[in-house]
């Protein structure tokens, strides 16, 4: 259990720091100088450069959500919002570890709160801030400073889906960028290459996730969206064979297959959904691998 002390001063240093961001804001001054406000000063010139430099680009509706959904987490997970008499009770029967912090938690419990949500506004901004450049960077391609961040972002929202069906769907947009981003590294054979094979990784993880979740539902309606990608992807990767050098077509009609594969496999299992084949036992990179159905006696 960490030292009376020690909480005492994390505390303290907690709600000199959202004075200091009052203040910094143009915020009442408090007229006191604590010694650590010299490790705070440059957190606090951070914070002013978040709301100075906020960005111009419109937020994506998407991340909003997902930013949202992640903040009240975080909230509720921290207690924030919760009634002072819910958040500092003590069970029954149970005597406090140190008498002295909690009876100071009453005088301080006002100001934790406003430090926590100053910091979590802070938090918040940062997200924001982060989140135009990020919007910046939609255009990247590979060797540009912003494609890691591009990708990045990419894996946020894969962490912020919610199902399986959501993250199936989101690998498939994934593909559709990585074969855009193929279209602008054409006549870079190194560069063409490395992207297309991400763009089949996408697309492997992606028909997995949508033909699993298919299966395990029943619904051969879930395959639409398979079906859908398939055909669209389809004629943009043959679009790319117009011109292309050699090495560059070769490796193009290799993602050409893969769709081929996908589409034959959506197909086997929408049939196995229709005729009432138990679940396939057997699975592969594309998800389950069903058994062919009955051809009649």
């Amino acid at each position: 259990m960490p030292a009376v002390d020690d909480i005492l001063f994390s505390r303290r240093r907690a709600e000199r720091f959202a004075q200091l961001l009052d203040e910094a804001n143009g915020g009442r001054r408090h007229h006191v100088r604590s010694r650590v406000d010299d490790q705070l000063a440059p957190l606090v010139a951070v914070g002013q450069r978040l709301v100075a430099e906020r960005p111009t680009v419109e937020v994506d509706p998407e991340f909003r959500t997902g930013l949202r959904a992640m903040l009240l987490a975080t909230a509720e997970r921290e207690g924030l919002g919760r009634p002072v008499a819910a958040a500092t009770a003590e069970p029954a029967g149970q005597r406090p570890a140190a008498a002295g912090v909690r009876g100071l938690l009453p005088a301080v419990t006002a100001r934790r709160a406003r430090a926590r949500g100053a910091i979590l506004v802070g938090v918040a901004a940062g997200a924001i801030a982060v989140s135009g450049i990020s919007a910046a960077s939609e255009n990247a391609v590979p060797g540009d400073a912003l494609y890691g961040m591009k990708r990045s972002t990419e894996r946020a929202q894969l962490a912020l889906a919610s199902s399986d069906i959501s993250r199936g769907q989101l690998f498939l947009d994934f593909a559709r960028t990585r074969l855009g981003e193929a279209a602008e590294l054409r006549g870079d054979h190194a560069g063409f290459s490395a992207v297309l094979d991400d763009m089949d990784a996408d697309t492997r993880q992606g028909v997995r996730l949508l033909t699993s979740a298919a299966v395990q539902r029943a619904d051969a309606a879930g395959l639409e969206a398979v079906n859908t990608f398939v055909t669209a992807q389809r004629r943009a990767l043959n679009d790319l064979l117009p011109g292309a050098a050699r090495a560059d077509r070769e490796r193009t009609r290799d993602s050409l297959a893969l769709l081929d594969a996908v589409r034959q496999r959506s197909d086997a299992l929408r049939a196995a959904i229709g005729c009432n084949r138990p679940a396939p036992v057997a699975s592969d990179t594309l998800g389950p691998a069903p058994t062919a159905c009955p051809t009649g006696r």
